[in-house]
C-alpha cells in the first residue's frame, strides 16, 4: 500500500510540476494559417502543457498593431518581409526569425466546372466578380495581382476584383457565392488531400515565393511558452506533419 501511495504521490507531483511551470503565449497568425495553427496549438499544449492563445488576421494589420503596442509575443506572418522589418525596427528579438512554411496560391471556385486546369476562365471572363485579399496588407493578395499581371489579364479583370481585408474574407466571398471565383491560399481549400469545387493551383513561377516567417516579438522575449512554441513549430515532427498536410512546403 505504501508503494502504491508513493507512486500516486509521485504522479500527482509530476502533474503539479507541469501545471505549475505551464505558461501561455499570445500569437498573432496570418489568416491563411488559421486552420493549421489551431491543430498545432492543441498538440503543443498536449505535449508541453503550455498554451498558445491565437489571433488571426492580415499580416499588414498585425504589423500596425504591434508597432502600436499590441500585446503579442509572436507573429506568424504570411511573408518574410514584415518580420524582417520588425526586427530592423527593434520590435523583435534579433536572430530569432525563421521560415515556418512556404505558401501556395490557388484560383478556386466553390462550384464545379467554373475554374479549368489552365485558368482560361480568366481570359474568357463571363463572371462579375473575382475575389482576392487586399494586396496592400495581405501577401496572398499581392501574389494574386502578380499572377494576373504575369498572365496579362490584370487590366481587364481589375474592375471585377472584390477585395477582402484578409485572405479569410476573400475565401468567404467565394464560399458564400458572393464571388464565383478568386485567389486564395491552398491551405484554405485543401481538406484531407482533396479540394471541393473547381481549382487551378497557380504555378509558383508566376508569383514571388510566399515565404512565411515566424518572429519572437519584444513582449515575448522572457516568455517561456513563447520560446517553447517557436521551438515546437520549428522542430517538432507533429507540427511539421500538420503544416505539410495543408499543402504548404517546408
Amino acid at each position: 500500500m505504501k508503494n502504491r501511495a508513493s507512486r500516486i504521490l509521485v504522479a500527482l507531483l509530476s502533474i503539479y510540476s507541469v501545471v505549475a511551470s505551464a505558461d501561455e503565449t499570445q500569437v498573432a497568425v496570418a489568416a491563411n494559417f488559421a486552420a493549421p495553427v489551431q491543430k498545432i496549438a492543441a498538440e503543443f499544449e498536449k505535449q508541453t502543457g503550455h498554451k498558445a492563445i491565437v489571433a488571426t488576421g492580415a499580416t499588414g494589420k498585425f504589423y500596425a498593431q504591434i508597432v502600436n503596442g499590441a500585446p503579442f509575443d509572436i507573429l506568424l506572418a504570411a511573408d518574410d518581409e514584415t518580420p524582417a522589418k520588425l526586427e530592423k525596427e527593434g520590435q523583435s528579438a534579433v536572430g530569432k526569425r525563421f521560415t515556418y512554411a512556404i505558401g501556395k496560391l490557388v484560383l478556386w471556385s466553390a462550384k464545379a466546372a467554373v475554374v479549368d486546369d489552365k485558368a482560361e476562365v480568366l481570359k474568357r471572363g463571363g463572371f462579375d466578380h473575382l475575389s482576392i485579399a487586399n494586396p496592400k496588407v495581405a501577401p496572398y493578395g499581392a501574389a494574386a495581382v502578380e499572377t494576373m499581371k504575369a498572365l496579362g489579364v490584370y487590366d481587364a479583370l481589375q474592375p471585377k476584383i472584390v477585395m477582402g481585408e484578409n485572405i479569410a474574407q476573400a475565401h468567404q466571398f467565394i464560399a458564400t457565392g458572393n464571388a464565383p471565383l478568386g485567389f486564395v491560399a491552398l491551405s484554405q481549400v485543401l481538406k484531407d488531400g482533396k479540394i471541393e469545387g473547381s481549382y487551378w493551383i497557380v504555378p509558383e513561377k508566376l508569383y514571388s515565393p510566399i515565404r512565411q516567417d515566424a518572429v519572437l516579438l519584444n513582449k515575448g522575449k522572457d516568455n517561456k511558452a513563447a520560446a517553447a512554441f517557436l521551438d515546437f513549430l520549428k522542430t517538432n515532427k507533429a507540427a511539421k506533419d500538420i503544416i505539410l498536410s495543408y499543402g504548404y512546403s517546408l
